[in-house]
């Protein structure tokens, strides 16, 4: 309550001061304040029209990327497509290796020669660098 009375105080001493400058002879012009806000308004405008324009061009910007973005993994889709089909028909053939029981033994024997090879390979050159170490 106490706050509302010194708000009162202040307005009415605020009011006071105006009516003393206009009843000493220091009127404001009437075309001052309206040329002021107005000049004001304007800078505002334009301040609006460059944030404006800047933001146009950001998102003409970002438009931009996206369609770029979007045709590049429209892209990738269909290179992984015709992955998916190049992968399916290499497992069938597979499947049909596998089928048969020949094949299968001659492609573990394969296998196990691969595997003996890396062995002797890695157990010779072993062999060497603790010789020459």
């Amino acid at each position: 309550m106490n706050y509302r009375r010194d708000n009162r105080s202040s307005r009415s001493s605020l009011l006071d001061g105006i009516d003393s400058l206009e009843e000493g002879g220091l009127r404001a012009s009437s075309s001052y304040a309206p040329e002021i806000n107005e000049h004001d308004n304007d800078k505002a405008i334009e301040s609006l029209h460059d944030k404006v324009t800047f933001l146009k061009r950001l998102t003409g910007d970002i438009h931009e990327e996206v369609e770029t973005h979007n045709s590049l993994l429209d892209r990738v889709g269909n290179k992984m497509d015709g992955s998916r089909g190049m992968m399916l028909g290499t497992m069938d053939r597979f499947k049909m290796v596998f089928e048969k029981r020949s094949t299968r033994k001659t492609c573990s024997l394969a296998a196990y020669f691969t595997l003996a090879f890396i062995f002797i390979y890695y157990l010779i050159r072993m062999l060497g660098y603790f010789t020459l170490g």
